[in-house]
């Protein structure tokens, strides 16, 4: 189904007093029983996670975004519902909501009892406003025979360096789901020629973060992502502090202040996406690791390598991050990036994955670079080449299991490629799985004269473009992956148009893209 010419087309915002359908409420609590003095809908709505029978559904009251929210530390009751038509006049559920001082006045509705594999529209009202129109998609029935399964990824959206137009154009097309691997918003302020700027300092605290993910998600082109599908999330370092690792940080180098800034930080991720109200964080963590199973068609896990990940290695210095080492200590078989508790989590996922395609989505590039000179073996360790053996883990895995078709894909490098992922990377050994790493929305990238001279060195490198921003759409079908990678013209321009760089297919059953 398009969106074209509906009432729900992505990015158009639409108030619906008084329209029909929507549940009459009753006397309403707090400051929902008077007119707001501004939409406190100014960030959108979204949902995600989507199961068989459920979808999460969320928006955040907040008719000041930029300066805390703008509602007094009082509940709020929001009304509900979803509808299986554009018009609400066959509403499948309806609800209402307490939206909670302490979480922002964050909404999370987790809606039961949905048709699997089918399209749903949703809305929310708070006392005299109702929000914009989202759309959503429930999963099909696992093991449910499909034609085909569409889905985009991206990551990296540092707010300064550009407009977020690749989310304007993903908006428009046949999808089923989007995946964001990470760095939703970036802490810190860098690179060059910046088109806008960050409102406040780096944030430390949970007030902070909050205006951040405002201040993110006011761009209407992001906002009309969100509202057009489901989306599934995971974070990367930015949403915290650049080049975090377990309790470790660059910047922070007090554990106990930083473990605060990454409590508020995971705490503030939690209220602005569209997970489930059981996923709230206690104590110092938040588990977002999972997986999802679509039809016969796709296994799709999640995986977090930051939060559980061991110290860099090579150096007592956490800035070494910035520059290729080499040394004993990162090839230790105890170094781990996803700590053990995942990994054996992963491992048991793979063992009963049972989709024609297992897509795994992680946060970076995995295919090792050496990037070393003068014959000196020299590796970026903030990425899988800092935890080889974990590497070599995964990998053994999908070969223990005969996993079907698997994918690896990623982000965090701000630059696509698309590599064989082996055993070793000695030419004549077997391909495992096929490694598809998207750009960046905004974020700069490395200079393709440094991404060539990686392509020239290691021909399990297949393809890699460090010049452009974008996101990759994939395709599905039980003969084929077919991935396209699309860029910004000008992510300087909000207006930018969008162009092909390239498709990739993937045969069933052939690990390996193939130029298509």
């Amino acid at each position: 189904m398009s969106l074209r010419g509906t009432q729900s087309l992505p990015g158009r915002r639409r108030v619906l007093l008084g329209a029909a359908g929507l549940v009459a409420a009753p006397a309403l609590i707090t400051s929902t029983a008077h007119a707001f003095g501004a939409d406190p809908f100014q960030l959108g709505v979204a949902s995600g996670c989507p199961r068989p029978d459920s979808a999460v559904l969320w928006t955040r009251l907040a008719p000041d975004p930029l300066n805390g929210g703008g509602l007094d530390p009082a509940p709020v009751a929001v009304d509900w519902e979803i509808a299986e038509d554009d018009g609400f006049r066959h509403v499948a559920a309806r609800g209402r909501h307490m939206a909670m001082p302490a979480l922002a006045h964050a909404v999370h509705v987790q809606v039961q009892g949905l048709k699997p594999g089918r399209w749903y529209w949703y809305r929310f009202r708070a006392g005299d406003a109702v929000s914009p129109v989202g759309r959503t998609r429930t999963a099909p029935q696992a093991g449910a025979p499909l034609d085909r399964f569409r889905f985009a990824f991206a990551s990296c959206q540092q707010y300064e360096q550009g407009y977020f137009s690749a989310y304007r154009h993903m908006a428009q097309r046949e999808l089923d789901l989007v995946i964001h691997l990470g760095d939703y918003i970036y802490e810190l302020s860098w690179g060059r020629q910046h088109v806008r700027q960050h409102t406040g300092a780096i944030p430390t605290t949970l007030e902070e973060f909050r205006d951040r993910y405002a201040l993110y998600k006011s761009d209407p082109d992001l906002r009309a992502a969100h509202a057009a599908f489901p989306w599934l999330a995971i974070w990367d370092d930015h949403e915290v502090a650049d080049d975090y690792a377990n309790d470790r940080s660059p910047r922070n180098r007090d554990p106990k202040f930083f473990l605060s800034v990454r409590r508020a930080a995971y705490r503030a991720w939690f209220e602005h996406m569209p997970v489930p109200p059981a996923m709230a964080p206690a104590g110092e963590g938040l588990r977002i690791y999972d997986r999802y199973r679509f039809g016969d068609m796709l296994d799709l896990m999640l995986l977090d390598d930051r939060q559980y990940r061991s110290p860099p290695p090579c150096s007592d210095d956490s800035r070494v991050t910035k520059r290729p080492v080499d040394c004993a200590e990162r090839r230790s078989p105890e170094r781990t990036i996803l700590g053990k508790a995942q990994e054996a989590w992963l491992d048991d996922s793979l063992a009963n994955a049972k989709g024609r395609w297992t897509v795994i989505a992680q946060q970076t590039l995995m295919a090792e670079i050496d990037r070393g000179s003068d014959g000196k073996p020299g590796y970026m360790v903030d990425r899988w080449d800092g935890y080889p053996a974990a590497r070599q883990r995964l990998l053994d895995g999908l070969v223990r299991h005969r996993t079907a078709n698997p994918v690896v894909i990623g982000g965090d490098v701000h630059s696509f490629w698309v590599t064989d992922l082996k055993r070793d990377n000695a030419a004549a050994s077997p391909v495992v799985a096929t490694e598809l790493v998207g750009s960046s929305i905004t974020s700069d990238g490395p200079s393709q004269a440094t991404v060539d001279r990686a392509l020239a060195h290691f021909l399990y490198l297949k393809y890699g473009r460090g010049d452009k921003r974008g996101y990759v759409a994939i395709e599905l079908t039980g003969k084929a992956l077919s991935a396209q990678f699309e860029a910004v013209d000008d992510v300087r321009d909000p207006q930018s148009g969008v162009t092909r760089l390239k498709d990739f297919v993937v045969e069933n059953g052939r690990p390996g893209a193939v130029a298509g």
